[in-house]
């Protein structure tokens, strides 16, 4: 229980004492409070993974029964949240009841300690065994590749087509398309799908942090070099390695790579000595790498490399009536994760979707359903909770178009306050803030420099 976060809630000082004391060796926090007034409060405040509740208080709520009072408050707040009941001996019947109203379990005091490590322990072994298992289950819903349209018909053929092979795939579409998604489909539906499944946004690494986390390093490198690191190719090894954002890399990072691929195997920095690698790559970009070969800006030989296979992923305006199956699988993931019951779309929801051209693609889709989600009061979706990236709004609109007022505020405007409350939102994680706008994070840090943010 070395991670678990504990309330204690009970009237009596020295058991709370007790209780502390107990615990603090064994948990990561122990918050004990007398007053169960309090008790939501510091619920909404603090991580808690098991409340440890008495079922009576000398308070201000009198039911005759206060424990159960307020472990229907808990349930009814915080529904994931395990709570194990204190009850007096003679009170056995009240913990019964409890148990019918979603108490995980109860103890009777005076107790044992053992007996109440014990059921702490298992209490808490159920609520990771159960977290887990949702988590996978969400992650599995989320990146369900969803869509009837002809186009998505022709890329699911294509995925099952190519995934068995070895053959090195490029991954081509716009930002927000869900080229990650691909890669990972592409993944797991190969042979190699028991191995390692390993992304890397190698977009956003520096000349120097490039061969270090691709390639590794031994102790004593370089000045921070500490100890031996593996790169990303080695933990990719009998596996896949995914390579987002390949069309950003430099001539000097392209070369690297291209030696890399040739040989199959990697130089840690510091080594003389190479490491054989048996990866299957995928790489993918939103710049047409054609293009970039016309500019001498990407290795034409670098080119035949990762792309033994291309796979076009199509932007969401292509995908008609997808946009509503997408919807509806979105509104069903966040109903989940918000614990809310949102019936469905109405019909001017659906038609304000169906119209609208999606420069930010599914991410936007997402982002809007989300939000929608979180907002909305009713028991369905309207047309007034669907907004869509003021981000994407901004950014079709031509530079010499940038102090047209929208509203009270320019577009400038608009744009610099969505990217400053989407940093602040991730506390400053710039590639969540980003995933968020539906930008690459190099997108955002232009934009960053130029609002001065």
């Amino acid at each position: 229980m070395k991670k678990a976060r504990v309330l204690v809630v009970d009237d009596d000082q020295d058991l709370l004492t007790a209780v502390r004391i107990l615990l603090r060796p064994l948990v990561n926090e122990v918050i004990i409070e007398r007053n169960p007034e309090n008790l939501l409060s510091i619920l909404s405040k603090n991580t808690i993974d098991l409340v440890l509740l008495d079922m009576n208080f000398k308070s201000a709520i009198n039911t005759g029964n206060e424990g159960l009072f307020w472990l229907g408050k808990i349930k009814e707040a915080y529904p994931h949240i395990r709570v194990i009941m204190i009850t007096a001996y003679g009170a056995v019947d009240l913990a019964v009841r409890s148990l019918k109203l979603g108490a995980s379990d109860f103890i009777v005091k005076p107790w044992i300690n053992e007996h109440l490590l014990n059921t702490l322990e298992s209490t808490y072994s159920e609520t990771r065994e159960k977290g887990k298992k949702k988590n996978v289950q969400a992650s599995r819903e989320e990146e369900e590749l969803v869509g009837k349209s002809a186009v998505m018909e022709d890329l699911q053929y294509k995925i099952d087509k190519v995934a068995p092979t070895e053959a090195n795939i490029l991954i081509l579409g716009e930002n927000g398309t869900g080229k990650d998604l691909i890669a990972r489909a592409l993944h797991g539906r190969s042979l190699r799908n028991k191995g390692p499944y390993v992304k890397v946004d190698v977009g956003a690494l520096t000349e120097t942090l490039f061969e270090s986390e691709l390639f590794g390093y031994k102790k004593g490198a370089f000045t921070d070099a500490r100890e031996d690191r593996v790169g990303r190719f080695e933990v990719a090894d009998k596996g896949t390695l995914f390579l987002d954002e390949i069309g950003n890399i430099s001539l000097h990072q392209q070369a690297k790579l291209l030696s890399v691929l040739q040989n199959r195997q990697v130089m840690p920095l510091g080594s003389s000595i190479g490491v054989d690698i048996d990866i299957r790559l995928l790489s993918a970009t939103n710049v047409p790498l054609r293009a970039l070969a016309e500019e001498s800006r990407f290795r034409k030989d670098l080119i035949y490399r990762i792309n033994t296979v291309e796979i076009q992923v199509p932007p969401l305006r292509e995908r008609g009536d997808d946009v509503v199956l997408l919807a509806n699988h979105f509104l069903v993931f966040y109903n989940k994760k918000y614990h809310k019951s949102i019936e469905g779309f109405e019909r001017n929801a659906i038609s304000k979707l169906k119209s609208y051209h999606f420069p930010g693609n599914v991410r936007e889709l997402q982002y809007s359903v989300e939000r929608a989600v979180i907002m909305s009061e009713g028991s369905s979706i309207s047309e007034h909770d669907i907004l869509f990236s003021p981000i994407e709004q901004a950014s079709l609109v031509d530079t010499s178009m940038e102090r047209v007022e929208y509203g009270n505020q320019s577009l400038e405007e608009l744009e610099r306050k969505a990217i400053q409350s989407a940093i602040e939102r991730y506390n400053g994680n710039i590639s969540k803030a980003a995933k968020e706008l539906g930008l690459t994070r190099a997108a955002l840090y232009r934009r960053m420099e130029k609002y001065n943010i």
